[in-house]
């Protein structure tokens, strides 16, 4: 019986302590502890620096959604002075036509239905927000013995 040309695999994933990959006649000589000692290494190695790149990520993210969110933000008050001089253009124009006092009410009737109107719609899609219900399941699976008991608490 012969033995395969190509390698069983196990060298090119092991590395030594330096960086260079292990040969095959080095991890077969190597213990089961070691080996294992080495893979845990390698996947806690795995893990900061997956942890990393999570950390830079977020932070490049978060500085364009601060970016948007000021925009965003500038845009709103652009939008609140349109309404704001479009409401005085209107309670000037009704002033050439009646009171000023009784333009300015109507004008801030117009008002008080548009923010009717938006509190309703507002109300509607709040009580269709159902909460954290996977989460609050989770957590009430969690055992009596994890949770804090007031009780026997000393300070």
């Amino acid at each position: 019986m012969t033995m395969p040309t190509q390698g069983s695999g196990l060298d090119s994933g092991y590395q030594t302590e330096a960086g260079a990959p292990h040969t095959a006649d080095e991890v077969r000589q190597s213990s089961i502890g070691e080996l294992m000692r080495q893979v845990t290494t390698d996947l806690s190695t795995l893990m900061r620096q997956e942890v990393e790149l999570a950390k830079a990520e977020i932070r490049q993210e978060g500085k364009k959604a601060g970016k948007a969110a000021g925009l965003f933000g500038g845009a709103g008050f652009g939008g609140y002075m349109v309404a704001l001089f479009l409401s005085i253009a209107l309670w000037a124009g009704l002033s050439n036509v009646m009171d000023a006092g009784w333009a300015a009410l109507i004008v801030a009737v117009i008002w008080a239905v548009i923010a009717a109107v938006l509190y309703s719609m507002a109300k509607k899609n709040a009580e269709r927000i159902r909460g954290l219900k996977q989460t609050n399941d989770s957590v009430q699976r969690i055992p009596d013995a994890l949770k804090p008991h007031p009780e026997g608490v000393t300070r």
